[in-house]
């Protein structure tokens, strides 16, 4: 029976040395990627594009958010952040610092207004 014990633990002490070298051969296959292609291998699964998932958040929150849910590291978590900002563009709706005005505002009755002349025939 000793022989038994002593293989038991030989072969519970090779188990343990196989996880620990597996362990310590573990990487992250993100690293080095860029956000685009953090989004592009983790995101589309649930998200056809980045567009409108920063919309409403700041770069801070949205950091927050990743590195708690998303992200390895916080390295990846800010450069996604910074990605997802990147692709809002300008916000819809917003009117734009020096845009014209509308000439579709609406006029009052009393209002006059200039037109050509009728074309001669």
């Amino acid at each position: 029976m000793g022989m038994h014990k002593g293989l038991r633990g030989l072969v519970a002490a090779s188990a343990m040395a196989m996880l620990v070298c597996t362990a310590a051969r573990a990487q992250n296959l993100d690293e080095g990627k860029s956000a685009g292609q953090l989004f592009a291998n983790g995101c589309t699964a649930c998200h056809r594009s980045p567009r409108g998932l920063a919309k409403g958040r700041f770069k801070l929150q949205l950091f927050m958010f990743l590195k708690d849910h998303y992200a390895t590291n916080s390295s990846e978590a800010w450069a996604l952040a910074a990605y997802l900002q990147s692709t809002e563009g300008p916000a819809r709706g917003r009117p734009r610092t020096g845009a014209a005005k509308s000439s579709h505002a609406p006029r009052h009755s009393g209002d006059s207004v200039t037109r050509p002349p009728m074309p001669v025939r």
